[in-house]
């Protein structure tokens, strides 16, 4: 698969009262991520768009250009069904940018169906948690260099459904579609938590969050309903920018507040055992 990073240069930058970070967020060409780069890229950061589909990539960032009068605004393409295009994506990133201050991990999908990807995987689990698992293992150091840096997860308050069953993971005894979102909402805050603990004192804060019920492609496949996507991308602007959160760490935030997770998902011993298991499926050392 070809890989485009095109710097689209339309506008004049404006002047921002803060200092421009460079910002990757997964699934930025529709919904939440979209609204969510509009809204980084009018503060002046340099916003790195992740998609799949190159026209659209480019439509995005043409608008955001022109909305924002920002040119530092870019795309990146890759197919998170393809473990193998997360790896080239992660090579672009290290090769092409020479610091990453904020990624931020939105990419996802809703499956009514159960569904394979190429490497095996059932498409909900694999998009949504292993394709960022992978992603966010091979940028690690990228981003340490860049500290302080932040690292965020966007889960859903739906993560409180979830569990998890060893044997049904892939949905291979049963597979329900609001299941394999919960387990895999599950998966972005377990996920979270246990990179915060590995992060230790480097500078990189790990947190995961409830964007809200927002009117999405993916909210319509699945339930419906919801509000607009500038309320869904309130908590994630504000865990991205905010001061106060510079050091905060392994948390879960819901509309800008600090919130409880679920008592699963602090549980120590599956967080650990989780990461082994992530890190087995995309073919990473345990570290």
């Amino acid at each position: 698969m070809r890989f485009s990073l095109l710097r689209w240069r339309n506008g004049t930058r404006q002047p921002t009262r803060m200092n421009p970070k460079t910002i990757l967020i997964t699934g930025a060409t529709d919904g939440i991520g979209k609204q969510s780069a509009l809204e980084l890229a009018r503060q002046g950061h340099h916003i790195v768009v992740h998609g799949r589909n190159e026209t659209r990539a480019k439509q995005v960032v043409a608008d955001i250009q022109r909305a924002t009068k920002n040119p530092r605004v870019e795309f990146v393409l890759a197919d998170f069904a393809a473990l193998g295009d997360v790896r080239t994506l992660a090579d672009t990133i290290r090769q092409h940018y020479p610091r990453l201050d904020i990624l931020i991990n939105n990419a996802g999908v809703f499956m009514p169906s159960r569904t394979l990807t190429r490497d095996g995987y059932e498409m909900t689990f694999q998009v949504n948690h292993l394709a960022h698992f992978l992603l966010t293992n091979r940028l690690v150091e990228k981003i340490k260099s860049s500290a302080p840096a932040r690292i965020l997860h966007v889960s859903s308050g739906l993560h409180r459904g979830g569990n998890i069953e060893w044997d049904n993971l892939q949905g291979e005894k049963q597979y329900s579609g609001y299941d394999a979102y919960a387990r895999s909402k599950l998966a972005n805050v377990l996920f979270a938590y246990a990179l915060a603990e590995k992060l230790g004192n480097a500078q990189v804060t790990s947190n995961a969050l409830h964007p809200g019920v927002i009117r999405t492609k993916l909210l319509r496949a699945g339930w419906g309903g919801g509000n607009d996507l500038s309320r869904g991308a309130e908590t994630i602007v504000y865990c991205a920018t905010a001061p106060e959160l510079e050091s905060v760490t392994g948390r879960f935030f819901d509309n800008k507040r600090e919130t409880a997770s679920s008592s699963l998902s602090h549980d120590k011993n599956l967080q650990r055992a989780f990461w082994d298991r992530s890190a087995q499926w995309v073919g990473l050392a345990e570290s």
